[in-house]
């Protein structure tokens, strides 16, 4: 996909320039509760969603079997998007030297599968409350070195409001009150 195609989608990966990185800083993700949550819901343009999640692919990458370099980067990513590292998991395959792992968060997680033989790693970066994942690209782009980014991002739980009338709470309460 070209950069004027990611441009259009509100894709393009220079900071300040996309319609994405525009309406991100316009989220509210308050903790509803009060109680300092990690893990609630925010809001954009009107939408309530559980998290933004971002599927990004490093093409021509380097470094891509060399674990202790990814567990850095992966703690560089929670850091820089203001998440909270609960534990992370890397698994080394051979012969190729691969790499499969996930930093779970408190927030959710960001997982990552290469293929270091093709200068091809996969990445889901998945947050939900008050963080920034779309800082995590600049660390990734910065420690991988990759020919080409593609960052494809969904709002997670966005369609929640169809599958569920009025929030858990709510629910909760009416089944007490019966």
């Amino acid at each position: 996909m070209s950069s004027d195609a990611l441009f259009q989608l509100g894709m393009d990966l220079d900071h300040g320039s996309s319609t994405a990185q525009t309406e991100e800083k316009l989220s509210r993700c308050l903790s509803p509760d009060g109680e300092g949550r990690k893990d609630f819901f925010c809001e954009r343009d009107g939408v309530r969603y559980a998290g933004t999640h971002l599927i990004i692919d490093l093409v021509r990458a380097e470094r891509l079997d060399d674990l202790d370099h990814i567990d850095q980067t992966l703690r560089r990513c929670v850091e820089v998007a203001g998440a909270t590292l609960l534990h992370i998991h890397l698994h080394h395959f051979t012969p190729n030297g691969g790499v499969s792992g996930v930093a779970v968060l408190a927030e959710s997680h960001i997982s990552i599968h290469s293929w270091p033989e093709y200068g091809y790693a996969a990445l889901d970066v998945f947050m939900c409350g008050d963080t920034n994942p779309r800082a995590s690209i600049d660390v990734l782009k910065e420690a991988f070195k990759p020919g080409r980014v593609v960052v494809k991002e969904h709002m997670r739980g966005k369609e929640m409001h169809r599958w569920n009338v009025g929030s858990r709470k709510r629910s909760i309460a009416a089944s007490v009150s019966v």
